[in-house]
């Protein structure tokens, strides 16, 4: 039986674009949603940044740091092959990771020194603190004249903690807590990354000190 005009049979051109065009919309599905779920871990902090460090570490300090969701333990940071700073290390740095979901520091200062300068960092020392999620740092030293948690729970596998915004390497110990407040904090730092980073009251400059 012969087609009325403008009915687009099986063997149709019409027909033949439309059935194309399904099967790549249905091939895209996959790997649309693999990236969308990246996209929402990230956000969520489920899912650790993952970066080549420079090498070369820097110091945070703060007055004081209040935290909700904390989590601690140990990972290797890798530098960029190659890298200058490698050293003797082999371009590998066994750092000691803190996670916290929500944080609030006060009186927060950076500092990296580049050849005899230091590029410096203040905020969130004049009444405002300075906000993060998903806060996570990885340092080599850290120290306070006081450290106070509720619910800590030590030695626990890090691949199985609930409270801080990532989890450990499988069978890594760690320890976790509810909360956490640090006086005097100091720490000797590698990475830091964030979900959302609010610094009020930001100076940045060079100076002959760091922190």
């Amino acid at each position: 039986m012969a087609l009325s005009e403008g009915t687009t049979g099986p063997d149709s051109p019409d027909r033949r674009g439309g059935v194309r065009y399904r099967r790549a919309a249905l091939m895209g599905v996959p790997a649309f949603l693999a990236a969308s779920t990246l996209v929402v871990l990230t956000a969520q902090g489920a899912l650790a940044a993952q970066f080549a460090i420079s090498g070369m570490p820097f110091v945070v300090s703060a007055d004081s740091l209040e935290g909700k969701g904390f989590g601690q333990f140990g990972a290797m940071d890798n530098m960029a092959e190659g890298s200058p700073n490698a050293g003797d290390t082999g371009g590998q740095v066994l750092t000691i990771v803190t996670a916290i979901r929500e944080a609030k520091l006060t009186n927060l200062c950076q500092s990296v020194e580049l050849g005899g300068t230091y590029l410096h960092i203040t905020a969130g020392n004049k009444g405002t603190p300075v906000q993060a999620s998903g806060l996570t740092t990885d340092s080599t030293d850290i120290t306070g004249k006081l450290a106070d948690f509720d619910n800590i729970e030590i030695g626990g596998d890090a691949s199985t903690f609930e409270k801080p915004p990532v989890k450990g390497p499988l069978g890594s110990f760690g320890q976790q807590a509810d909360t956490v407040k640090l006086r005097d904090l100091r720490q000797v730092n590698y990475a830091t990354t964030a979900v959302r980073f609010t610094l009020p009251d930001l100076h940045m400059n060079f100076s002959s000190e760091g922190c």
